[in-house]
């Protein structure tokens, strides 16, 4: 784990409800014994078609988006309690995590290996969408410390919640 206080970057927009970890990283990639190549399998049934081709339509393929940034919808990391799901998004690039609600046991799980989960008001997440759709290479900083959000472009900002402990 990398630490940081403060990240700048573009983000990967996923505005899709209730994504369960088993579809951050499904359960037949849970073999290895070590946290590396998790990312390689990150959304692995919505990135590869059945013959394991990159489908074009999945923001994850497209060269448009990247980032440390995962801006994600509602209710992101429910499901089982695999710690394999930090372990995907992290692999994978992403440092952050940003979404209205959090299941709690992925939120610790990423916590607890060094991925931020920003959890953000629906109307502020809605901004962020919006911010990313109006230019895809937006940035948006991310301060540990200080504990805000802010969208660049547009300056607006947003005190990141702690959440339930």
């Amino acid at each position: 784990m990398k630490a940081f206080t403060t990240i700048n970057s573009t983000a990967v927009p996923l505005p899709i409800e209730d994504v369960d970890t088993d579809q951050i990283i499904p359960a037949r990639f849970l073999k290895a014994t070590t946290r590396d190549g998790f990312g390689d399998n990150l959304f692995r049934d919505w990135r590869f078609d059945r013959e394991d081709q990159p489908k074009a339509e999945f923001v994850l393929n497209n060269p448009t988006y990247g980032g440390e940034i995962l801006v994600a919808g509602k209710n992101f990391g429910c499901g089982s309690s695999r710690e394999h799901a930090a372990w995907a998004i992290g692999d994978f690039g992403f440092r952050v995590v940003v979404s209205s609600f959090f299941a709690d046991i992925f939120r610790g799980n990423a916590l607890n290996n060094g991925i931020l989960p920003v959890i953000v008001s629906p109307d502020f997440l809605d901004k962020i969408f919006q911010a990313i759709e109006a230019n895809p290479q937006a940035t948006f900083t991310v301060s540990l410390e200080e504990q805000y959000f802010h969208i660049d472009a547009t300056g607006s900002m947003t005190a990141v919640e702690e959440g339930p402990d």
